[in-house]
């Protein structure tokens, strides 16, 4: 295990989830990515509309790219699957299955 460089800095020591901010910010970073790259895509479908089937294709490209991002934006990490240990017991019968009969 690495010491830290600083006694003052945190050590992690769990596996806790990224906090709701932090998975905020990569979320929001992911979509402007997206979003900036839907950009150069309209740009280039402008600039080739005289080879009808590039204009095409960048605009085939374009076109999607706006859904996928907000698809991306909203989804969250998935939870982690938690195994709880419980205590299984055998199923018994409270009382024996044969009885002795007395006829009085």
């Amino acid at each position: 295990m690495t010491m830290p460089a600083n006694d003052s800095d945190p050590v992690l020591i769990t596996g806790a989830a990224p906090s709701y901010e932090e998975q905020f910010a990569a979320r929001k970073r992911k979509y402007v990515i997206m979003m900036c790259c839907r950009i150069p895509c309209l740009i280039l479908a402008g600039l080739t509309y005289h080879v009808w089937w590039l204009a095409l294709g960048f605009l085939a490209i374009s076109v999607p790219l706006p859904w996928i991002a907000v698809l991306i934006a909203n989804d969250r990490p998935p939870r982690k699957s938690e195994n709880v240990s419980t205590y299984q017991r055998e199923a018994k019968a409270i009382e024996g299955t044969t009885h002795r009969v007395i006829d009085g």
